[in-house]
């Protein structure tokens, strides 16, 4: 499977598998990655060694995908393990393998690595915008320092979920949601590898972000 993706040449269903691969990649650390590093951060941090052990032994281009996706890792355990109290960190925190993902632009084995890093981090921008303009900065600071099961994680969620409904929620989702979707479409014109997977990384977190505003409205209406 990885030698038949491998080819230099590649049909529009094939290079499109790429948008699928790195959205799935978007989506683990929140399903996966969040839980873990919040029992044990150190475990979760040193993981990024095993990613990065596992892109060597890949053929290209999964191996630069999953070199991209251990920059990713790495930087959210660094977050979420000791700095996830504090939102104002969150952009610094997650940027700190930037400077490596713009080396790897230069380098073709880590192009496609590097865009998948670049495209998680320019969907956590935008995202973090929106939390900062409609205000919900205090609720993540609450909803960081409590228990899942502690009562109080609901009524963070409804205070949330109600900011959501506004207008000026509303249509700020809406906004920032088609700016990412027209971003991914303009990218994908160039039809790369590493194009296709800066563009899986941003409409995924569309997808992500989605499924969160979902899981709220349906935890609050339960």
């Amino acid at each position: 499977m990885i030698t038949f993706f491998s080819n230099s040449t590649f049909s529009i269903p094939r290079s499109l598998s790429f948008v699928v691969v790195a959205g799935l990649l978007v989506t683990i650390p929140v399903f996966m990655q969040a839980p873990l590093v919040r029992s044990y951060p150190w475990m979760s941090l040193a993981l990024t060694l095993g990613w990065l052990s596992l892109s060597a032994k890949w053929q290209q281009p999964w191996g630069s995908l999953i070199w991209g996706f251990a920059l990713t890792w790495f930087c959210g355990s660094l977050y979420w393990g000791w700095y996830r109290l504090e939102p104002l960190w969150h952009l610094p925190m997650e940027a700190i393998a930037l400077p490596f993902a713009l080396w790897g632009l230069g380098h073709s084995r880590y192009r496609v690595g590097s865009s998948f890093y670049l495209g998680s981090l320019w969907g956590t921008i935008v995202t973090d915008i929106y939390f900062w303009l409609t205000d919900l900065l205090p609720t993540w600071r609450v909803l960081a320092n409590l228990d899942p099961e502690q009562p109080e994680v609901t009524t963070a969620l409804y205070d949330a979920f109600a900011r959501i409904q506004t207008p000026w929620g509303l249509g700020l989702g809406i906004i920032l949601a088609l700016s990412l979707g027209w971003l991914a479409k303009a990218v994908m014109t160039t039809k790369s590898i590493d194009r296709y997977v800066f563009a899986g990384a941003i409409l995924f977190t569309l997808v992500t972000d989605s499924l969160f505003a979902f899981g709220v409205f349906m935890l609050i209406s339960a």
